[in-house]
């Protein structure tokens, strides 16, 4: 998961973004490159998906380069549709190969049929984007009723505009503690993440993204927010603070589409 530094205007769409800076989060966040993707974020979106009865079909939502699919699609044997609204994104997953069929489209106008898909798994993806209420509409209808949502976030406590990991050296022994932002407005702020890329990154408390999931018709079933996973730890040594080790870096919320609740109108 992608660390904030200095945040400028949200000026420019997280499509633009995610076009010009997708070089970026391949290089750095697959093919074993990230041990947060490897050891927790793959196998929990791999662990829940799994879990749904009469599993046929996985749409998973801003796919990327398509390492959460693929890993979805080789371990359930499903038919995993994946989609991304950036060109440079699905260029490559298709080069990357595997059973994924990949489409270009944004996460509030998935280009599937309603009560198609078996599940759905969205994975660091709704942080980035501005239509939260529209795209779980388009998640619950094309989900079949009973149908699970699978959703993982960059955990809206650490995403908060201003917060950061600080070490304080004024005192002795120095002090390591997790600053955070303001946590209830909703923000957009556009972050550097590295020298020259920056992505645009969306704030929301996790009260709008529950309210979010109750209107959009989903029960939720499971909610965990898991500590960070000994290969980070051992990368990001300054985690292993007691008081750091304890707060939560990943929002994961499973939810299923209520079979009492019609299809949103398309």
């Amino acid at each position: 998961m992608a660390e904030a530094s200095a945040e400028r205007p949200a000026a420019v769409s997280s499509r633009d973004d995610w076009e010009s800076h997708a070089g970026w989060w391949q290089r750095e966040f697959t093919d074993g490159a990230d041990p947060e993707y490897d050891e927790q974020i793959v196998p929990l979106a791999v662990q829940h998906v799994r879990a749904v009865e009469r599993l046929r079909v996985v749409v998973d939502v801003g796919c990327g380069e398509g390492q959460v699919a693929r890993a979805v699609g080789e371990q359930t044997g499903a038919l995993v549709v994946g989609v991304d609204p950036t060109e440079a994104q699905i260029r490559a997953a298709q080069a990357k190969g595997g059973s994924v069929l990949c489409l270009r489209a944004p996460s509030h106008a998935l280009p599937l049929a309603s009560g198609t898909a078996d599940a759905v798994v969205v994975c660091l993806v709704l942080e980035h984007v501005d239509a939260l209420d529209g795209s779980l509409d388009e998640m619950a209808r094309v989900l079949r009723p009973g149908g699970r949502l699978v959703l993982l976030l960059n955990h809206p406590l650490i995403q908060t505009p201003g917060s950061a990991l600080i070490v304080d050296h004024t005192v002795d022994p120095p002090e390591t503690y997790w600053r955070a932002g303001p946590y209830l407005p909703g923000s957009a702020v556009r972050e550097q993440v590295a020298p020259g890329e920056f992505v645009r990154f969306v704030h929301r408390p996790m009260s709008r993204y529950l309210g979010a999931l109750i209107d959009s018709g989903f029960n939720l079933v499971h909610a965990d927010e898991p500590p960070p996973p000994p290969g980070f730890l051992a990368k990001a040594p300054e985690y292993e603070h007691e008081t750091v080790a304890a707060m939560p870096r990943l929002l994961v919320l499973v939810a299923e589409r209520a079979s009492s609740t019609p299809l949103p109108l398309q």
